[in-house]
């Protein structure tokens, strides 16, 4: 029976016309019984499949916020806790730092110098009035106050850059009174993710010692197999089964994994990100939609890969025509794709190494 078939494929199976990147391959009917060919005839499918891929939850980078110590020194308090919600401004952690009461110290020693020249350059414009002191040593009293002025704005901004507040600058302005700590404040609302630090501890300058995001939207990156890459595009939309987190695509890895030989698909989940929690992993399910060319379903051992692209050997009264495809879905035993073949088209499924060598040899490795 299967030998009556492939005689009659032989002499009347008549794939499609050529497309542009398909490849010729001449075989005679010896040729094509001494390789051990076997052929099937491709099964056509609904054009929207679902396919399920897994996938990491992430935080988006612009919702992530890392807090750092302004300064080195001592941990005082943490007042927050892993996975507790805080608000812009809110106080997170205490630090008793000696960088900071030297900051203060120069700020200070600034402060003075500003009015120092300020009080100067106000007797020399009077004593210049009165033609006293000649223009020019009003001149370079004029630059002292500036250069006094830029001095204090820099030990202000010291002051500011190790985390102070608007309120305690002004208060040591106003008292001169230095204050040994600074409070840690979070910059933004969110969630806390990590704690870093605890306290008693000492941390040096620039350390780690808060993560917190904002939870609403979150990234899922997906592992998708290199056969699918043609199949998945931005817009495509995504769900998560059991939980009500929906998104869709915006971005298409362009660098391919070396291991796994996946490519990464960034979901931005804006529908029920409440229900997934960063790092988990996931099963996504992928909606492919219709793109006009036409669906079909094969055994997985018709398609194969070379160049980058996936191929089915069509059976022609030559030989076969190898046809460029894109796979859409693949389990252990079936394959589902998308090309241009014909309902009476039939394909290799076994014995294809010597198709793929003469495509190898033809379309070059």
């Amino acid at each position: 029976m299967a030998c009556a078939l492939l005689l009659g494929l032989a002499t009347s199976a008549v794939a499609a016309e050529p497309t542009p990147n398909e490849v010729t391959i001449r075989l005679d009917e010896r040729q094509y019984r001494a390789a051990g060919i076997e052929v099937t005839r491709v099964e056509a499918e609904a054009g929207t499949t679902q396919t399920v891929l897994p996938g990491t939850v992430g935080v988006p980078p612009a919702q992530l916020r890392i807090v750092a110590a302004p300064a080195a020194g001592l941990v005082e308090e943490v007042l927050v806790a892993p996975n507790e919600p805080v608000t812009a401004g809110q106080p997170i952690a205490r630090l008793r730092s000696p960088d900071l009461l030297e900051a203060q110290r120069l700020y200070l020693q600034a402060l003075s110098a500003e009015q120092l020249a300020a009080e100067k350059l106000r007797r020399d414009e009077q004593m210049h009035r009165e033609r006293i002191i000649a223009e020019r040593r009003l001149l370079t009293t004029r630059a002292d106050h500036d250069y006094a002025r830029t001095s204090l704005q820099e030990r202000e901004q010291m002051l500011a850059l190790l985390g102070m507040a608007e309120a305690d600058i002004r208060a040591l302005r106003e008292q001169r009174r230095m204050v040994p700590a600074l409070t840690v404040i979070a910059p933004a609302e969110g969630v806390v993710l990590e704690v870093r630090a605890s306290a008693g501890e000492r941390i040096a300058p620039a350390a780690p010692l808060f993560s917190i995001a904002r939870l609403d939207p979150l990234w899922i990156t997906l592992q998708m197999p290199l056969a699918q890459a043609n199949a998945i595009v931005p817009g495509t939309r995504v769900s998560v089964p059991g939980t009500p987190a929906q998104g869709e695509v915006i971005r298409l890895g362009r660098s391919v994994d070396a291991t796994t030989q996946s490519l990464a698909a960034v979901v931005e989940v804006s529908d029920g990100a409440e229900a997934l929690r960063p790092g988990q992993v996931v099963s996504a399910s992928v909606a492919l939609r219709p793109n006009g060319t036409p669906q079909w379903r094969l055994p997985s051992g018709a398609v194969v890969r070379h160049a980058g692209q996936s191929w089915v050997f069509v059976r022609t009264q030559g030989g076969f025509r190898a046809r460029p495809v894109v796979v859409v879905a693949e389990t252990a035993s079936t394959v589902s794709l998308r090309a241009k073949l014909a309902p009476d088209d039939h394909v290799a499924t076994r014995g294809i190494l010597s198709l793929l060598a003469e495509l190898t040899e033809v379309y070059g490795g």
